[in-house]
């Protein structure tokens, strides 16, 4: 049977702690639960595991394309670079 573990995190970022205390008020959960929650998701491990994580599955493909690779797709989306002036009017 394995023990549970305790760490103490110092000088986490406020914009996490916030994050931390709205998943917990809006979830009605602990501030421990919220916490231990965000950190699986990050891991990409736990309950957590199969929704927005933060992964390694696409490593693989770092570096793999050639140059006119790179171009051909940066030209493909370029049109989703404009701006329709009149829907911000």
């Amino acid at each position: 049977m394995s023990r549970p573990s305790q760490i103490t995190l110092r000088g986490l970022d406020p914009r996490v702690v916030r994050e931390i205390r709205e998943l917990s008020r809006r979830e009605r959960i602990s501030l421990n639960k919220a916490a231990l929650r965000l950190l699986e998701k990050g891991a990409g491990v736990g309950a957590a595991r199969d929704v927005d994580r933060i992964g390694r599955s696409f490593d693989r493909f770092i570096g793999t394309w050639t140059e006119r690779e790179a171009e051909e797709l940066l030209e493909s989306i370029r049109a989703c670079e404009q701006i329709d002036a009149e829907l911000w009017d």
